[in-house]
């Protein structure tokens, strides 16, 4: 497999001279509040945003984080200066606000990144993200004029509303099982132990008192310690852990081992009995392995969960998603969703131990690193020549991945070979060849 980078900074044709995205990375507008991500940018994305969608109505929602409240009312504002009209639904998982977008849905949230973060994450009318054009089009807005004449509202019921759909679309019985919740403090928090509590199931949930401060701290799906420790002393069948926003999900089973994204999808693929299955440069070869064995086809996407949905829909597929815990299934559903991923996969269990079931999937050692770099964007052509040349050398048992991060300024390294050693070893390799090609 050959090394991959983010998608290229485009053009904006149309509108004038050529433009490139200042402040859009991999979903949406992301940063350190008080520094990337202000009150007053995040009033000017409001009003951008409204004038890109006709001055509708934008359908919004947040997570747990402190900051939250004030961009809420930043992005409203926003809003309502360009002439459209905000809908305020409060303390709202990712998925919800897909399912219930008005002309727009627009979340607060910086998703699995720790408290001190947020950003605005944003749905068209038919709840799929934006494409990189749309971003374009928005960012040209930003300095246009506002024209007024907008309001603001809030809601109360949409929670109820989305879990209720969520619940009769892909929930099964769960009587008899024993699952802990790790919540993370986030947007699930007393959202997602209802949900498997009205199908049956015996929760304990942890993590689930937000208090601002605390969302993605020691717990949910990006450190799942706390969970795997619950689920081993209680005695638990299964630990379910959410990211902050509700839109990952990664599981654990009864000996605290976990399961990643790539393994619950292809628990899922069997499961759904599907022909075609879209996942990121990031999946494990032990997937594509076992999905090709069995006649299922695979589309490989660069990182990020709308390349998958872009995939999916391009291709008529239902399922796919990242080794992170982004599970799509677009069964009643317009994007990756965290709840709806734990229940399908309860349901996919059909009794059985997790443990057992995740063994179909032979995982190959992955090794990855994190090297800093003074800016963002596409990294040099002869660096990823080199990469290519390194992966060439491989073959087809182990491959290496450097990319961009679409979020933070940094470079990302993933080996993968048959043996923990020779991952090892690879991403050691590597790791010193991008620190020499970029200073």
């Amino acid at each position: 497999m050959r090394a991959r980078q983010a998608a290229p900074r485009r053009s904006l044709r149309g509108l004038g001279s050529p433009f490139v995205r200042s402040y859009f990375g991999t979903d949406g507008v992301r940063g350190v509040v008080g520094e990337f991500i202000t009150p007053e940018l995040v009033e000017r994305l409001g009003k951008a945003a409204a004038l890109w969608s006709g001055r509708g109505r934008v359908f919004v929602g947040r997570d747990t984080r402190a900051s939250g409240p004030e961009l809420e009312e930043a992005f409203a504002r926003g809003v309502a200066s360009a002439g459209g009209h905000a809908v305020l639904a409060g303390v709202m998982p990712t998925p919800a606000v897909a399912l219930l977008r008005l002309d727009l849905g627009v979340v607060i949230s910086a998703s699995h990144n720790p408290p001190e973060y947020n950003g605005v994450k944003f749905f068209d009318r038919d709840g799929h993200k934006l494409n990189d054009r749309s971003e374009e089009e928005i960012e040209a807005l930003l300095d246009a004029d506002a024209p007024g004449g907008g309001s603001v509202d809030c809601v109360d019921f949409a929670a109820d509303s989305y879990l209720d759909h969520i619940v009769e679309r892909f929930g099964t019985r769960l009587d008899g099982i024993r699952i802990a919740v790790d919540c993370a403090n986030g947007a699930y928090a007393g959202l997602a132990p209802r949900a498997f509590e009205h199908l049956g199931a015996e929760v304990h949930a942890i993590a689930n008192e937000p208090d601002g401060n605390n969302i993605n701290v020691g717990c949910g799906a990006t450190d799942l310690a706390a969970l795997q420790q619950t689920v081993t002393r209680g005695g638990f069948d299964l630990g379910i852990a959410f990211d902050g926003d509700g839109d990952r999900m990664l599981a654990v089973d009864a000996n605290g081992d976990i399961a990643n994204g790539d393994e619950i999808i292809a628990i899922l693929a069997f499961h759904l009995g599907v022909e075609l299955v879209a996942v990121t440069s990031m999946s494990n070869l032990g997937l594509h392995k076992l999905l090709a064995d069995h006649g299922v086809r695979v589309v490989t996407t660069d990182v990020g969960d709308r390349y998958v949905l872009e995939a999916l829909y391009r291709d008529g597929g239902v399922l796919g998603g990242e080794q992170s815990g982004h599970i799509i299934c677009l069964r009643d559903h317009v994007t990756g969703d965290g709840l709806a991923a734990a229940l399908l996969l309860c349901g996919a269990l059909e009794g059985h131990p997790l443990h057992t079931v995740r063994r179909a999937m032979i995982r190959y050692p992955q090794v990855t690193k994190n090297l800093p770099r003074a800016d963002r964007g596409p990294l040099p052509q002869h660096l990823l020549d080199e990469v290519e040349r390194v992966n060439a050398e491989l073959g087809a048992e182990a491959r290496v991945l450097v990319r961009p991060s679409g979020t933070e300024p940094l470079v990302r390294i993933l080996a993968e070979a048959q043996t923990q050693a020779e991952a090892e070893e690879l991403c050691a390799r590597v790791a010193a060849l991008v620190g020499k090609e970029l200073g």
